[in-house]
């Protein structure tokens, strides 16, 4: 008997306020039938009470009892359901500019982003400011979704010009391309049916788009990269433990050691505690080497001739996380992968300071070299966080460029 794979398909959802981006996802949930019963008896109960007519969908996302009250998104909410085609998982992140460094968390592993704009409002500030976020962490779908078109006579100009404009903000923020969809949340128009009052829009409905778009590429057929995580030592042997993040790895490769350049055979893998041959990314795996290195916690383990850039001076596109402002000359903590090293603020790129939820630039000088690779390559190993060394709060988000 045949087995049908099922893959998995992370994805975020951006809007500004009152662009309908809670409505949507409560629409997308409930024409999905992925909504439980009891959780849909609460929401018609507390929409009965508010004396609306029909279930509020937002209520189904607005989870959090300050989001209710306000009618704003505040954290991430993570939303999990399938149809028979893939499994989905929903990063709901925040439209308001104070929750900028929400959204980063959340579309930081997402394969896909839908960016919502209102369409009596068109484009805004806010939506360039999702495009940029969304450019800046090489986010590899974008889904332009122009909502409330039933408050705009479904006007196909409408839709039209609003991508126009889009399109030539997204090219000079580095947006590469983008899918756009006309959209009706409130009613349902092209979420997950298609529109019987949008017939000049002939693409996908948005859940047919999400079930068709191309996954990411398999993170096994990429560089070998190995940070270690934990030495285990077995009486005179020594096994290296962690995930291997991308590529493979086999008994017998060649692999070099980084930062010392060393360079060693492989001669033994372990996998949940079955030995075997090889090894594919993301295994998290022990390795066995032939001569006795020194090896520790936040070496990175490498395997053919595309090895990593090692450096000391870091140059990265970033947001900053903390309410506590980032300035030229601080001393912080710089961690990539495993590894941890001191480093200083060297640059902001003519910025006095960074503060909370800003997009910026930074070079960093740090007291060890890193094994980098860019983060338009690796959205693994082309990643870091800025820490403060006093108390250990993450200051700020780093995308290594090394172009």
């Amino acid at each position: 008997m045949s087995t049908i794979t099922i893959d998995t398909l992370r994805f975020a959802t951006a809007g500004s306020v009152d662009d309908g981006k809670s409505t949507l996802v409560g629409r997308l949930l409930h024409d999905s039938k992925s909504v439980l019963t009891d959780q849909l008896e609460a929401v018609q109960r507390v929409s009965a009470d508010r004396g609306q007519d029909a279930p509020d969908l937002a209520l189904l996302t607005d989870g959090l009892r300050a989001e209710r009250e306000q009618g704003i998104t505040i954290d991430v909410a993570y939303r999990y359901f399938a149809t028979p085609r893939r499994r989905f998982i929903l990063a709901d992140t925040p439209g308001h500019v104070q929750y900028t460094r929400n959204m980063v968390t959340g579309a930081s592993t997402a394969e896909l982003a839908i960016i919502l704009v209102d369409a009596r409002n068109g484009v805004v500030e806010q939506t360039l400011r999702h495009a940029a976020v969304a450019a800046l962490l090489r986010v590899p779908n974008v889904v332009l979704a122009v909502n409330k078109m039933d408050l705009v006579e479904y006007g196909q100009p409408v839709f039209e010009r609003i991508v126009e404009e889009f399109a030539g903000h997204a090219a000079e923020l580095g947006l590469p391309s983008f899918t756009p969809i006309p959209v009706s949340a409130l009613v349902g128009d092209n979420v997950v049916d298609r529109s019987a009052h949008m017939d000049w829009y002939e693409g996908p409905a948005l859940l047919e788009f999400l079930e068709d778009v191309p996954v990411g590429a398999d993170p096994s057929d990429a560089p070998a990269r190995f940070p270690v995580q934990y030495v285990i030592r077995d009486g005179e042997v020594r096994w290296y433990a962690g995930q291997l993040v991308s590529g493979s790895l086999r008994v017998g490769d060649r692999v070099t050691v980084h930062p010392s350049g060393e360079s060693s055979e492989i001669t033994g893998i372990s996998v949940l505690g079955t030995e075997a041959e090889v090894a594919y990314a993301p295994q998290s795996v022990s390795l066995r080497l032939a001569d006795q290195r020194d090896v520790s916690r936040g070496d990175m383990i490498t395997a053919g001739a595309d090895g990593p850039a090692l450096t000391q001076d870091v140059r990265a596109a970033v947001c900053h996380l903390a309410d506590r402002p980032l300035r030229v000359g601080d001393r912080v903590l710089v961690r990539h992968t495993t590894r941890t090293v001191k480093a200083i603020v060297k640059d902001l790129a003519g910025a006095a300071e960074l503060t909370a939820n800003d997009l910026g630039r930074i070079t960093l000088r740090t007291a060890e070299p890193l094994a980098l690779d860019d983060y338009a390559v690796s959205r693994r190993t082309g990643a870091f966080l800025v820490i403060d060394p006093a108390d250990g709060a993450t200051l700020t988000a780093g995308m290594a460029d090394l172009s």
